[in-house]
């Protein structure tokens, strides 16, 4: 008989028992404890960059729906009615109340992410966020997220409303698919809806517009334009096609710019454009300045050269007249001579400091003039011998 009782259903269900005993007298004891703790502060933690809504508004609401929270039983303070109160607000998404038992009431606030701001036809500003319900603009904060433009059928209704076109739709996921992508969130800058109802991307580096058409298939058109980016574009420039169509998903349809009007059209230069011309603006002067330097120092090059060609042939030629100056063969030969030969000596003299001959032609002359004086005194002699024998 003791063989058939299951034990193991009989610990299970007084393990059951036990735990439920153990809940009633923890929530007793909380509830006990609610009535006797105060609320001691209050703590709300907004996480996030965006301030779509400040602690001074959540305090705001908090005081217009429960009055001063502060010093107040636990018991008092509805943490539900706060909760529903605060999810209301177009711009808090989820919201978060509990206490501890020291009294501290905590609220934790998640705020909505606009991916995807329209402007539709009827003017009317309004945010998509990524959750794809629509909320409006903020008075205190603006979001850096894509603009959509153009004929655009969707308005907005109520605070939180979901979309109602497809057009809207569209938009929705190609921000949705844009903002996931980093290339292609910082190169679409803008969206626009043209009459035909296609969605067109306007781009920040080139000036063409991509014709995206609708929303189907939409990864595979963006792997279409990547390949066109990498492989087409730095073959024919930025500046040839005036639109890229991607519609179609085999194909990808493009249209000339005139080339007449490339250079005509002024292009909006932004950050990495305005980089990329200070760049070869600097490489330019530096190019020139150092071109200008190699020019300087060939034009100092050559005029020193010419200097030093001016300043040798006058070296040359003042002193080849010098050394026949000093050097006076005649003189160092101590000969008698009368007073005609003297004169003689000048005069053949005279010429040779004027015409600096070589040295040669001096020793010539030299020898001339000794025969020339010798010549008077053998005449002289014979006179004198003649006269002799006549006496």
């Amino acid at each position: 008989m003791l063989n058939r009782i299951n034990w193991s259903a009989i610990f299970t269900g007084f393990a059951w028992l036990v735990s439920l005993a153990g809940l009633v007298v923890l929530l007793s004891f909380i509830n006990v404890k609610k009535q006797t703790v105060k609320c001691t502060n209050v703590k709300i933690l907004i996480p996030g960059a965006d301030n779509f809504i400040e602690r001074e508004e959540v305090d705001q609401i908090l005081r217009e729906d429960q009055g001063v929270l502060v010093g107040r039983n636990l018991e008092q303070i509805n943490i539900h009615q706060i909760e529903k109160k605060l999810q209301a607000n177009p711009y808090i998404g989820f919201a978060k109340v509990f206490v501890d038992m020291d009294g501290v009431l905590n609220i934790e606030i998640k705020q909505r992410q606009p991916i995807l701001r329209i402007l539709n036809s009827s003017g009317q500003d309004f945010y998509i966020d990524n959750d794809g319900l629509k909320m409006p603009i903020s008075p205190n904060f603006t979001a850096n997220v894509l603009v959509a433009t153009g004929n655009i059928q969707e308005v907005f209704g109520t605070r939180v409303d979901t979309l109602r076109t497809q057009m809207a739709r569209d938009l929705y996921k190609t921000a949705q698919y844009i903002k996931r992508d980093t290339l292609w969130d910082n190169q679409i800058e803008q969206i626009t809806v043209d009459s035909k109802n296609d969605i067109e991307l306007i781009p920040r580096v080139g000036n063409q517009r991509i014709i995206l058409g609708n929303a189907d298939s939409l990864d595979k058109k963006m792997k279409n334009l990547l390949v066109f980016y990498k492989k087409a574009m730095p073959q024919v420039g930025w500046e040839t096609y005036r639109t890229i169509n991607i519609k179609y998903t085999n194909q990808i349809v493009c249209e000339k710019r005139d080339s007449s009007l490339i250079g005509k059209q002024s292009k909006k230069l932004t950050a990495v454009d305005s980089l990329s011309l200070s760049r070869k603006v600097a490489d330019s002067l530096i190019k020139a300045a150092i071109g200008k330097s190699l020019a300087d120092d060939a034009d100092e090059r050559t005029d020193e050269q010419r200097k030093a060609v001016t300043a040798s042939k006058p070296i040359v030629t003042k002193a080849e007249p010098a050394k026949a100056v000093e050097k006076k063969e005649p003189e160092k030969e101590k000969v008698k001579t009368t007073d005609a030969t003297k004169e003689k000596a000048k005069v053949t003299a005279k010429p040779e400091v004027k015409k600096a001959e070589p040295k040669k032609e001096e020793v010539k002359k030299s020898t001339l003039a000794k025969t020339s004086t010798t010549k008077p005194k053998t005449d002289a002699n014979q006179k004198k011998d003649k006269e002799k024998k006549n006496k």
